[in-house]
């Protein structure tokens, strides 16, 4: 009877990597504490900007208001794909086997709103 036994622990349902990781909403919470802050302070200067060019009229202002929806559209895509990303550090199942897609996750959701805001920055014809 032990002869016909096969055991292979890498696909054994309670093997050391399907265990349930304790710490797992450590990550998806710091990030979180990271991500929604910081996309919101983004979100109000990107959403303030427009009035650096109160002032100006004719060329300069369409070049800055065509820029600007332009540079708006990526800003609020950006965030939004940013919290996707967010989402996805909660969803992630908690097992130890997950735990370094969910740190480069967690990683990740405070990155893309920082490149996104500087995207948004760089792509605005400033005054």
């Amino acid at each position: 009877m032990s002869e016909n036994r096969h055991i292979d622990d890498s696909t054994s349902a309670t093997g050391p990597a399907r265990t349930r990781d304790p710490r797992a909403w450590v990550a998806p919470l710091i990030s979180t504490l990271v991500t929604l802050p910081t996309g919101l302070v983004a979100l109000f200067f990107g959403g303030l900007s427009p009035m650096a060019c109160d002032s100006c009229n004719g060329a300069v202002a369409d070049g800055f208001h065509d820029s600007f929806m332009t540079a708006w559209t990526v800003l609020c895509i950006g965030l939004v794909l940013a919290l996707v990303v967010l989402i996805a550090t909660w969803a992630i199942p908690h097992q130890l086997r997950y735990a370094a897609r969910r740190v480069g996750l967690a990683l990740a959701a405070p990155t893309v709103v920082g490149v996104t805001f500087v995207a948004f920055m760089a792509l605005v014809d400033w005054p």
